[in-house]
Order: C-alpha cells, then sequence, then structure tokens
C-alpha cells in the first residue's frame, strides 16, 4: 500500500539563505562566553565567509580575555534577522558562528578599521582606537535556523554562496506591502493550506526571496508561518511583481 507524501514548495539552499541575512546585517551578539549577559557589540560587519569584525569598548572584559588568550578566544556570536514588519514573535532567523576573537596589532586594527569605514560606514567606527578597540571573529563553523529548518553551513559553502536577489530590497517592499496594500495579502488567503486552522484574521508578510512569499497567519492555537510558493523562481524585480501578482490573482498587482 503506496503512502502519499506531501510536496514542499521549493526554498533557496541553506547556504543562500544564510548568506542572506549575511549581506542584510541583523542583530549580533556574542554569546556562550562565559559571562552573564550576553555582549553586543558597538557595531559589527559579517563579511561572506563569516568573518566578523566587532568593535568592543578597550575596558570590555571579553577585549581584555581575547587579547590574553594564545591562539584567540573561543566565542560564539550570534546574528539574528527579524521580520520586516513589527510583530508579536520578531524573529525570523538565526545564524550562530563558532570560532575564535582575536585583537590584531594597531597597525592591523586601523587599516580594517579604514575598509570598514569604506565598505560598512558607521559612526562608532570614529572611536576605533580612542576608547574602543576592533577585533577580528574568525569562524570555524556555523549553523543557520529559521522556519524552514535548522542545518550546518560551513565557512567555505557560506562564502561561495550567492545571497538572494531580494535580500537588500524585502524590507522596504514587504512593509510597503503591508502598510498600504492589506487588500492584496487578503487575497492570498485562499493559497493556505487545507486544515491550517486559519481563524480570518489578518496576513502578515514575513519574507519574500525568489521562490515565494512568507506569510504569518492567525490559527486557532496561535500563529504559523506559510511558504507560498511562486509558479516559477524570480530573479529580477519586474518578475517578482509578475509571480506576486498571480498569487494575489491581480494582474494589475504586476506593475505597482
Amino acid at each position: 500500500m503506496g503512502t502519499t507524501r506531501v510536496r514542499r514548495p521549493p526554498t533557496p539552499a541553506v547556504a543562500e539563505r544564510a548568506r542572506s541575512l549575511v549581506t542584510r546585517g541583523g542583530r549580533a551578539a556574542l554569546v556562550g562566553t562565559g559571562e552573564p549577559e550576553p555582549c553586543a557589540p558597538l557595531m559589527h560587519h559579517t563579511w561572506p565567509d563569516g568573518t566578523t569584525d566587532l568593535l568592543l569598548p578597550d575596558d570590555h572584559v571579553l577585549r581584555e580575555r581575547a587579547r590574553l588568550t594564545l591562539g584567540g578566544l573561543p566565542v560564539m556570536l550570534e546574528l539574528t534577522g527579524s521580520t520586516p514588519v513589527p510583530l508579536d514573535e520578531p524573529v525570523r532567523e538565526l545564524l550562530w558562528l563558532v570560532g575564535t576573537l582575536e585583537e590584531p596589532d594597531p597597525a592591523t586594527g586601523r587599516e580594517r578599521a579604514l575598509r570598514l569605514a569604506e565598505k560598512a560606514p558607521h559612526p562608532n567606527l570614529l572611536d576605533a582606537g580612542r576608547g574602543a578597540t576592533l577585533l577580528r571573529l574568525h569562524p570555524s563553523s556555523a549553523v543557520y535556523s529559521d522556519a524552514e529548518g535548522c542545518a550546518p553551513v560551513s565557512p567555505t559553502e557560506l562564502a561561495a554562496a550567492e545571497p538572494d536577489p531580494f535580500c537588500r530590497v524585502e524590507q522596504v517592499w514587504l512593509e510597503h506591502l503591508d502598510r498600504a496594500h492589506p487588500e492584496m495579502l487578503c487575497a492570498l488567503r485562499r493559497h493556505l493550506p487545507d486544515g491550517l486552522g486559519f481563524t480570518g484574521g489578518r496576513v502578515r508578510p514575513v519574507g519574500v526571496d525568489r521562490f515565494g512569499l512568507r506569510v504569518r497567519v492567525p490559527t486557532a492555537t496561535g500563529t504559523q508561518d506559510v511558504r507560498l510558493a511562486f509558479s516559477a523562481p524570480a530573479d529580477t524585480p519586474e518578475e517578482l511583481q509578475r509571480r506576486f501578482a498571480e498569487l494575489v490573482g491581480c494582474p494589475a498587482a504586476g506593475g505597482r
């Protein structure tokens, strides 16, 4: 007797989703360091392979421990991606980078600060060398987690992956959709799976990528995130508009 397997909508690969989070940025915190509270750096920038520059106050205990630990201080950096619109549970994805934290020599630190000022300008970089120190996390492994699942991703895989083509614009696009076109989100109800327990409340956007749209819907037991697949992958803004118009069932939406 055969079994019926539910076909899941296509999703970007784990490395691609992780690389998109790295590209967008996200909130950063050093955790698992033995300190009572996570350490939020004054600023941070994660490079494609997960290598991360972090600015810490000169008197921070982790800066001192990293300076004195031979071979670097073992740490874990947690990068958090949030939903593009305000929701009760805003965390939608996490990337944990495990590695060692090291303090470079002064000349290298100045060189990195100048490079960051060009690549990822931040006002706190003005404090580098003036009460704050730029340290670097060298990752050895990483784990990515979101509603689609949780899986390891190596620094090599992370560096080789391409970010989603819409990862830099989804915040503005989905904010506008949520604020100005709630009727379009309402039209997506017809795609919700049977048996979900949808209660008829407001549909909110959680994310978009080249394969589809993710929405959060109220159910009898709380809320649930649902992926609505496009008919085909989208690679350009024009294709994204067309795929979304197909989901909504309104051809005119493709020109908005």
